[in-house]
């Protein structure tokens, strides 16, 4: 695997597998790599002739009052793991040559940026779908590979791909679950003992949620009042938000339709903030 910080040489590797005519497959991340990530990394390996992997903790999605600063990192393990899954490039860009002194430009997704996680954090799609552009055009994949805990973003990035007649294809992958439930995600090791064991209750309401759906709910107030509830029995836990929306377009349901609805939330577990989805 070969390590690569500079845009210029990540370029110029990139032309010479295009010219190749090697199928290109990409993987962006913010490092801390966990089993939900290298379930996208395999199958890049496994889908694309050359697969490149992106560590960067991108500060322009972050709030000022955010985990910037605390965001884990481990380079050197996650060089470790991503050569032993068979990845061709690790892409490590400085924040100085992503975003350098008079950097003017950022990139939007009008309307769905601002509700559910864009609601409570404003810009962090701005900064997503800037980063991700850049990604794209310094990379220059054939596909690229994202995960459905971020259902959100995976809607976002695709309609921006779309509006912006790109020619990637993106593929989101199942979420990956820890054995009692709790989504993968590099904050988890932000939290405390007794905090991991609270972060139960995402994954315990969406299923309650999903019960009560097959037993034949379909208000989406009701369904929303389940979870609320269950996730109120943790002392630890602060709703951020809870939303019944099409899996699609993010507008929201008042009924809950099969295969057209998406459940998501966002939950403060102590100072971590956590999110979580299912598919109806």
């Amino acid at each position: 695997m070969k390590v690569i910080q500079s845009i210029e040489e990540m370029k110029k590797e990139m032309r010479r597998h295009r010219h190749e005519r090697e199928s290109i497959g990409f993987v962006p991340t913010m490092g801390y790599l966990h089993e939900g990530h290298l379930s996208l990394v395999r199958e890049a390996v496994k889908r694309t002739d050359c697969t490149v992997v992106s560590v960067y903790v991108n500060p322009t999605q972050f709030g000022p009052n955010e985990d910037f600063e605390q965001y884990p990192r481990d380079l050197d393990k996650d060089a470790e793991i991503l050569d032993e899954e068979g990845v061709d490039y690790l892409f490590t860009p400085k924040d100085s040559d992503m975003y350098p002194n008079e950097y003017r430009t950022y990139v939007e997704v009008q309307d769905l940026q601002d509700v559910m996680c864009g609601a409570s954090r404003p810009g962090h799609f701005r900064g997503v779908c800037t980063v991700v552009m850049k990604l794209f055009h310094i990379v220059g994949p054939d596909r690229a590979y994202f995960g459905q805990k971020d259902a959100q973003q995976a809607v976002i990035l695709k309609k921006m791909v779309e509006d912006l007649n790109m020619d990637i294809a993106i593929s989101v992958l199942p979420i990956v679950r820890e054995k009692d439930g709790v989504a993968l995600s590099s904050r988890n090791s932000l939290l405390k003992k007794e905090e991991r064991s609270a972060a139960r209750c995402l994954f315990r309401s969406l299923q309650l949620a999903m019960e009560a759906v097959r037993g034949g709910k379909r208000e989406s107030s009701e369904v929303v009042n389940l979870i609320r509830n269950e996730i109120g029995k943790e002392k630890s836990a602060k709703i951020d938000y809870i939303e019944i929306v099409n899996k699609n377009t993010l507008e929201s349901m008042m009924e809950i339709k099969q295969g057209r609805t998406l459940i998501a939330l966002a939950v403060y577990i102590g100072k971590v903030r956590l999110i979580d989805n299912m598919i109806v």
